[in-house]
């Protein structure tokens, strides 16, 4: 029995626009309902350098230049886009059922990528995902409150302070009015 019910995914790409940019890194965990990881992978695809160089730019590039830097650096050891996603459907396929649910941090922007350039990716995706940037919204605006989440900037970290937020936002609800309503 395959017991994973959530792919968390966190993509960095050469910018935000699916049309122009190319992904770059991936990370994938495979967790329960309950956030408790089941599997993790990670993997670098290869991007021209000239496309990093051209659509790196600006100030968020500027603020992250560690990252940058990274990336760039691992782009070297980076495989073809096609062979990263035959490598993320191999991990779906090993702890997934048929129903796989995307879930991250504003994952409708990684799902645009993924629709751009890895449609056999895209085809095993539940059209429903799990989106924790949807619970920030709510806790930042109607309950005031506010989660520090890292600022790496890498998918892995990045997937990783997702759980961590959306584990902090059922903390607060636990033992609430949405609580006692359940029972």
């Amino acid at each position: 029995m395959k017991k994973a019910k959530l792919l968390w995914v966190d993509l960095e790409m050469t910018g935000l626009d699916p049309k122009k940019d190319k992904i770059l890194e991936v990370a994938c965990i495979a967790t329960d309902w309950d956030f408790n990881e089941v599997a993790r992978m990670t993997a670098v695809c290869k991007v021209p350098k000239s496309l990093m160089k051209k659509r790196m730019v600006g100030e968020f590039w500027e603020k992250n230049q560690e990252s940058f830097e990274q990336l760039m650096t691992q782009n070297e050891t980076g495989k073809k886009s096609a062979e990263v996603e035959r490598e993320v459907l191999e991990f779906v396929d090993k702890y997934f059922g048929d129903e796989v649910i995307l879930a991250g941090n504003s994952i409708h922007q990684d799902r645009r990528f993924i629709r751009n350039e890895w449609k056999n990716l895209d085809k095993r995706l539940h059209y429903r995902m799990f989106d924790v940037s949807a619970w920030k919204v709510y806790f930042e605006n109607a309950m005031k409150i506010k989660f520090t989440k890292r600022d790496a900037h890498r998918a892995l970290d990045d997937i990783e302070g997702s759980i961590e937020e959306i584990s902090y936002y059922l903390e607060k609800v636990k033992g609430s009015k949405f609580e006692k309503k359940k029972r």
